[in-house]
């Protein structure tokens, strides 16, 4: 190479390592991004396996709070409290331990929250639509069912002698609570009205039938959520609405067979009996606060008989439960994100994860770590989107913000490539596109600022159909306390029951009769 080329190639290198500024950059120490990840390293530094055996495991399960849906509801979480949003943690996120949970049923890629729960309560996947059942079984026969039996972690934990609760804001008898005590080879059979003629020929019991005939250990000792007609004769007037019924064709009132078990076992069904619950008084008992499933927490304070909020009905059955000295099991449904999802209605969803968020807070500031393992899940996703690009600390559940170079805009809104305005949230899937008839029309309504503020809207979804689907993602596990160390890296669902039978011993002390 001649002395030319070698002087023309030193230049381009030197030009090459030459600061891009003249000025001197800032010391990255005095960002505070910069400072948040070195005082996060250093928490995570501190973490310490705590390898101990636990005394109580409290399951959390959002019902379709898949990550889309926790970094949604974040976001809401942090703007109803006037922050921009995007920095803000729900209480469970600060977790130590995570894992990813993968939840196709046996024989469904995208799964539904009866396959789902009963993986995390018996310990192996099943298919589609059957409550805590082996992949033995056929879906809807109960002939089958009696072969494909698998014990549930509220049977485990009876007969291990700790004491068992299970709280919803869905129906009690929904496939998500009934997984933690009862089998159905089809989650609808709710009630004996639901049951196929030769179900009952057969001698299959209805879900809520199985709750109050649960005999291991004493039985279930707290019950909290909605769901009364399934246990109420279809000839009985609901105490709370004028045209409401029960649901049994078989006469039979379950929730006074609950209060005549023994003494000490109230059922409630409003506020006022709610708040009369006393753990001193009431080791057991039994609320129904709703026909069917209860409020929305955005509507609850409608409720004419005042129904307890899901925060409210952790706390109580945290209080009744550790009364017990063996230790306990408590499994809590976040139920209604699942159901606003399926609407279309982001607002609902996210309101309803914030709350379950405040419920696991108040579980875990009620507990210990050094005895107490709280796990958080969902059962599976759903198909919510979080696109565009709006600015930080845009109205979560408004219209995208345009950025101020963008030239695709009006009024300061980003522009989609129909010349329209959209939100950040939409489904991939749901009724928004049916509402607005744009399956019919071929052209997208654009949404006013007016119209994405309420309650009530139903976000743009690409494919119409009546009810929002489930999808068919990973969803997270967040765990803290005894064992949880033993989340990490990507897992099958059935895992978490794994994890709790091992903090709690519950098969070894239920075969050691305790």
């Amino acid at each position: 190479m001649t002395l030319r080329p070698r002087l023309a190639l030193a230049a381009a290198l030197s030009a090459l390592s030459a600061p891009l500024f003249a000025a001197e950059p800032a010391p990255v120490e005095k960002d505070r991004y910069f400072e948040d990840g070195q005082s996060t390293l250093a928490a995570r530094r501190a973490v310490k396996a705590n390898k101990k055996l636990a005394r109580n495991v409290i399951l959390f399960v959002a019902d379709g709070m898949d990550p889309t849906t926790v970094a949604a509801a974040r976001i809401y979480d942090g703007q109803t409290r006037g922050e921009e949003g995007e920095e803000n943690f729900l209480s469970f996120e600060r977790f130590p331990h995570l894992a990813m949970a993968k939840t196709y049923n046996t024989d469904a890629q995208t799964p539904d929250s009866a396959g789902t729960m009963s993986a995390m309560t018996t310990g192996v996947k099943t298919k589609i639509g059957v409550v805590a059942l082996s992949d033995a079984v056929r879906t809807g026969d109960c002939e089958s069912a009696k072969t494909a039996f698998v014990s549930t972690l509220g049977e485990l934990s009876e007969r291990a002698g700790l004491a068992t609760g299970v709280v919803s804001t869905s129906l009690i008898t929904d496939a998500t609570p009934a997984a933690v005590y009862a089998h159905a080879a089809d989650r609808s059979w709710q009630t004996d009205a639901a049951l196929p003629p030769e179900a009952v020929e057969g001698g299959c019991k209805d879900i809520a039938r199985q709750l109050i005939e649960f005999s291991d250990g004493d039985g279930l000792e707290v019950v909290l959520g909605g769901g009364r007609a399934p246990f109420l004769p279809a000839e009985t007037l609901d105490p709370e609405y004028e045209d409401a019924k029960g649901a049994r064709r078989d006469g039979r009132n379950l929730t006074e067979e609950w209060t005549k078990k023994g003494n000490n076992r109230p059922y409630v069904w409003n506020r006022e009996g709610f708040n009369a619950l006393d753990p001193a008084t009431s080791p057991k008992a039994l609320g129904l606060f709703e026909p069917t499933v209860m409020k929305y927490e955005t509507d609850r304070e409608t409720d004419a008989a005042g129904e307890p909020s899901l925060v409210e009905m952790t706390r109580k059955a945290i209080e009744i439960l550790r009364t017990d000295k063996d230790g306990f099991l408590l499994v809590v449904e976040g139920g209604r994100v699942d159901h606003a999802h399926h609407a279309g209605n982001a607002a609902r969803a996210l309101k309803d994860a914030q709350i379950f968020a405040e419920a696991v807070a108040a579980a875990d500031e009620m507990t210990s770590d050094k005895d107490t393992l709280i796990i958080v899940t969902a059962d599976h996703g759903h198909t919510m989107t979080f696109a565009g690009y709006p600015r930080k600390g845009n109205d979560i559940l408004g219209l995208v913000t345009a950025t101020p170079e963008s030239e695709n805009q009006r009024d300061g809104y980003a522009l989609a490539g129909d010349g329209k305005t959209y939100t950040t949230l939409g489904y991939a899937m749901g009724p928004g596109a049916i509402l607005l008839g744009q399956q019919k029309t071929g052209e997208r309504h654009e949404p006013t600022r007016e119209e994405v503020a309420d309650v009530n809207y139903k976000q743009q979804s690409t494919i119409p159909n009546r009810s929002e689907t489930h999808g068919g993602q990973d969803v997270t596990i967040y765990a803290k306390g005894p064992r949880a160390y033993l989340f990490g890296g990507v897992v099958e669902q059935n895992y978490v029951f794994h994890v709790i039978d091992d903090a709690l011993r519950l098969r070894k002390r239920a075969d050691d009769g305790k």
